[in-house]
């Protein structure tokens, strides 16, 4: 294994130091295990390429992409943050030309405007318009981006001929005798390369488990996450050397709100391993699968008039208005019952919200808003912006203690922001005055 290592270190240093005009390097991070081990042989590769030619050599530059959908699993939503701060922080204080980079979908683009402004029927087999959408336009442009400006891009992915026949055969069909690099399938001037395309997953494991962070990270937070999600019938050959550990596996995490598949296993067995906070949002994802193809939640036609009704007399159009107030007000009731755990996290941006009011209003529906709909549920005004996510994980972090504490500074920041937005300060003290005073008569009636 050691020779092994050291193989593809020599590889990538090999491929870094190549005299292609520096062309960028993007990884493709999305915290899994596999893109956590290629980060790791790159960062390792670029220790050892200074030690031995020195700073001027790194003059190369490595993008750690990033791609929320903004639907992520919550577990590895807060993973991921934690993560890429500990990323950042390690790259500039080891001098190494690596930056973090998240990309996220357009607004217009983004699960809750397709499923609940637009009325999109959720996701399956063959129907699957979130994986362009949430995954693919992102990132692309990202690439885009940076070929636009320097030319071409290297992207480095964490693909494994063991992960199945089917990609086994994929990345053999793109492969050139001889070569490192493959064309990238959508992107004019980029190039894949896959350094861990021979590893196992029990190799994988051995590396995470037996070599520590480059970047500071405890990889056996990553290590417990696999096997908290490991559900009973997964096949789970990993190595590991403690045998009172769990064995964890190929779990595969993606977006909480996944229909595509029949059963979201991965989720089920991290609610069973004592993460109940995450059953309400399981049982929307189930609510969302079985309301599908209900023909009474659906249209007569399709959003461009045509006709989509099946031979036995079924709508296959979009959702109808009524079911889609209905599931954004599931929707916020099972965010509002998640928060009561977790508090700083979101199912929805106030921004989603305001873009699904727009989709709304352009299909003819005006009563009920969705503001109403969120008073209704909240039993307060919808905040018209609030605190980044970061500074909501440390803020529910500091009102651990008080949770009603953190929604009132979390209002109190979003009056202040919505007010320098609209370059207006009038009357905001008598604003923060009247938070204050329902608040504190709030806790009165308690």
């Amino acid at each position: 294994m050691s020779k092994k290592i050291d193989n593809i270190i020599a590889d990538i240093k090999d491929q870094y130091l190549e005299d292609d005009n520096n062309i960028p390097w993007i990884i493709g991070y999305s915290g899994g295990k596999d893109s956590t081990v290629v980060l790791t042989f790159v960062w390792w590769a670029l220790l050892e390429i200074r030690t031995e030619k020195g700073n001027s050599a790194l003059s190369r530059p490595v993008f750690v992409v990033n791609n929320d959908t903004l639907v992520e699993n919550p577990i590895i939503t807060d993973y991921v943050v934690e993560v890429l701060d500990y990323i950042r922080t390690a790259a500039v204080e080891q001098n190494l030309p690596i930056k973090v980079q998240v990309t996220t979908p357009q607004l217009e683009d983004s699960f809750w405007i397709s499923f609940l402004g637009k009325g999109y029927p959720v996701p399956n087999n063959t129907f699957r318009w979130c994986t362009e959408r949430l995954k693919i336009k992102p990132t692309s442009q990202f690439i885009l981006d940076k070929v636009d400006s320097l030319g071409e891009a290297i992207v480095l992915i964490g693909t494994r001929k063991s992960e199945s026949a089917t990609r086994a055969k994929t990345i053999e069909r793109h492969e050139i005798k001889g070569k490192r690099l493959t064309k990238h399938p959508l992107n004019h001037n980029t190039y894949n390369y896959a350094p861990i395309k021979d590893l196992h997953i029990e190799e994988i494991w051995y590396i995470l488990n037996s070599k520590p962070s480059p970047w500071g990270y405890d990889n056996k937070k990553l290590f417990q996450i696999y096997a908290d999600a490991h559900a009973d019938d997964y096949e789970c050959p990993t190595v590991i050397t403690d045998k009172t550990q769990p064995s964890c596996g190929q779990s595969r995490f993606g977006c909480w709100v996944c229909t595509v598949v029949k059963e979201d296993k991965s989720m089920t067995a991290l609610v069973k391993r004592g993460n109940e906070w995450m059953s309400p949002l399981l049982k929307f994802r189930n609510e969302m699968v079985e309301g599908r193809n209900v023909s009474e939640n659906r249209s007569a036609t399709r959003r461009n008039g045509q006709a989509a009704v099946d031979a036995d007399g079924h709508n296959q159009g979009n959702y109808t208005f009524e079911y889609r107030k209905h599931m954004l007000r599931r929707l916020l009731e099972t965010q509002r019952e998640m928060q009561k755990t977790k508090p700083h996290m979101e199912l929805i941006s106030n921004q989603e919200l305001v873009a699904i009011q727009i989709n709304w209003y352009r299909d003819g529906y005006f009563s009920p808003k969705v503001t109403e709909i969120y008073s209704k549920v909240y039993n307060r005004p919808m905040p018209m912006d609030g605190t980044q996510y970061q500074e909501r994980l440390i803020l529910e972090t500091v009102c651990k203690d008080n949770p009603d504490d953190y929604y009132l500074i979390n209002d109190l920041v979003a009056l202040y922001k919505s007010k320098t937005i609209l370059m207006n300060n009038n009357g905001l003290q008598g604003d923060i005055e009247k938070r204050l005073e329902n608040y504190i008569n709030s806790k009165q009636c308690l």
